[in-house]
């Protein structure tokens, strides 16, 4: 069951934006009203970084290993520049639903039309 969401306005937009750019790519984009990318942006974001420990784990791993031997620490780090890419990836499809969410409230026509006075296109004559 899909929680209810609440109208899209553009300050909810720009706190969608803040969210996806400066904290978790995704979860922004799924308060938003955008769950589809929201679930691919933040499943990208956990891979990267799942991705990125790995590298950092096995270069303790190493590094502790030195301590007590004499061998060098390997130098792999294709596991860091995968992670790398890959939350990189997540955050740019991020920005990328985040200008589009934004775009969309700067384009939205008044909630209430029947608020707006009517326009006068001929005015009366003077007196």
């Amino acid at each position: 069951m899909l929680i209810p969401q609440k109208p899209l306005t553009q300050s909810r937009a720009l706190y969608c934006f803040v969210i996806n750019q400066l904290a978790t790519p995704g979860l922004g984009s799924l308060l938003g009203g955008r769950p589809l990318a929201g679930a691919g942006q933040l499943s990208l974001a956990i891979l990267g970084c799942l991705t990125m420990m790995i590298w950092f784990f096995q270069t303790m791993k190493a590094y502790y290993g030195t301590m007590v031997g004499d061998t060098a620490p390997p130098g792999n780090i294709h596991f860091l520049i995968a992670g790398a890419l890959i939350f990189g990836v997540s955050w740019f499809w991020s920005l990328a639903t985040s200008i589009s969410l934004i775009r969309e409230t700067s384009v939205k026509p008044p909630e209430n039309p029947s608020a707006t006075p009517p326009r006068i296109t001929n005015p009366p004559p003077k007196m």
